[in-house]
């Protein structure tokens, strides 16, 4: 008799198949050109083909794998991608499951950083005419950074030096790390929504390209593009600089120096105002002069007419409006002498030390920081009180 032959299912088959492969073609490092590529709207999957000059392999990439490259894929992009060869079994397909993705070629971030760059400026993300204005004489800044950075209490320092007047408000953020690109999105979305400040300070302190990446992320930079308020971009060192700083609406070489950008120190307002009187008294004196260059023409050309009747009109009418003048002079500069007055008054009154001595007081944690709510301190800590003429010690006790 013969032998009964034994079958296979296609299905069966593919899934011998998927087996030796995984098997043996698992865990590779392969580098080619993207091409046909697609990211599916709802999944979030990536779809393209890896090719050279030779061949070519469809791929993979899932939506838990392709959040965490830190570049955007397209079409002629070279890569170096990590994965395992498999099969789709429902169509006997073989395909490469990609777990990692980097850019082909040396300083992969770098590469990542130039080619966001360059479409960026390709876009027009970067040109002067998105540009806002920065306030000269802000009356609330908002600083997104981290809250326990050195970078932060620099921010404070300067600002509350030269400018005591300015409220400021923190928005504290995770400024590294793959978490730190949400968060400072966050940030900035957080105070368009509120409105409550003039303009806001974006800051880091320096760090190697690796610890500044998150001001590379595409979703930061789109965000400050966005951004209905001015933002001035304050990250590194004097010599970094990323992608943010070309987007934003001023850069500062560092974050102290952002600090300054946005706080003009108390005498130099106080000389702007010096200033001011100075150009409105210099132009009142240029039209008395102008009227008595008049005055000088008229009296010559009416020297030759004799009408000595004219003439005692005439001069009669240009003295009252000398009078009126020199009168109305008189009072806009003694308005303008007050209203400078009162100006210093205000700076002077909203110093800190003004503050403290009409009665108020300052709270101090025993770490020295100030407490701005009674759940910021427990219950038997020492706290120091801060006042006009002094400063006494006292415990919380509920």
């Amino acid at each position: 008799m013969l032998k009964e032959k034994s079958y296979l299912s296609v299905s069966n088959l593919n899934s011998k198949i998927k087996n030796l492969m995984e098997r043996d073609l698992d865990n590779l490092w392969v580098k080619g050109e993207i091409s046909n590529f697609h990211l599916h709207p709802s999944s979030g999957h990536m779809y393209f083909t890896l090719k050279d000059n030779n061949g070519e392999i469809r791929c993979v990439m899932f939506r838990g794998s392709n959040q965490k490259i830190q570049f955007k894929p397209n079409n002629g992009a070279e890569v170096k991608i990590f994965g395992s060869v498999t099969i789709y079994e429902q169509r006997g397909q073989i395909q490469l499951k990609v777990n990692k993705m980097e850019p082909d070629g040396v300083g992969d971030l770098h590469l990542a950083y130039e080619l966001l760059k360059k479409r960026l400026l390709d876009e027009g993300l970067f040109k002067e005419q998105y540009k806002k204005n920065i306030p000269k004489y802000p009356k609330s800044i908002g600083i997104i950074t981290s809250g326990s950075s050195a970078a932060f209490q620099d921010i404070i320092k300067i600002i509350k030096r030269r400018s005591p007047q300015i409220n400021i408000i923190l928005r504290s953020v995770i400024v590294q790390g793959d978490k730190g690109a949400k968060s400072i999105v966050e940030g900035i979305e957080d105070f368009n929504k509120i409105g409550q400040v003039d303009t806001i300070i974006l800051g880091r302190g320096g760090g190697s390209i690796e610890d500044l990446w998150c001001f590379n992320e595409e979703a930061v930079v789109r965000s400050i593009f966005k951004s209905s308020l001015p933002i001035i971009s304050g990250i590194g060192h004097e010599t970094d600089y990323t992608i943010s700083d070309f987007v934003s609406d001023l850069r500062a070489a560092t974050p102290s120096a952002a600090a300054e950008l946005v706080s003009l120190a108390r005498h130099d307002i106080i000389y702007s105002l010096k200033q001011i009187e100075f150009k409105i008294s210099n132009s009142f004196m240029k039209i008395i002069e102008n009227r008595m260059l008049k005055l000088d023409y008229l009296e010559n050309r009416l020297s030759y007419l004799q009408p000595n009747k004219q003439i005692k009109i005439q001069s009669d009418g240009v003295v009252d409006m000398q009078k009126k003048l020199i009168k109305y002079i008189k009072a806009k500069h003694e308005d303008e002498k007050q209203n400078i007055d009162y100006l210093l008054k205000q700076l002077i009154s909203l110093s800190p030390k003004e503050v403290l001595n009409r009665g108020y007081a300052i709270a101090f944690s025993p770490s020295g920081s100030i407490l701005r709510s009674s759940d910021d301190a427990k219950t038997g800590d020492k706290l120091r009180i801060q006042t006009g003429d002094g400063s006494l010690i006292a415990k919380k006790i509920s």
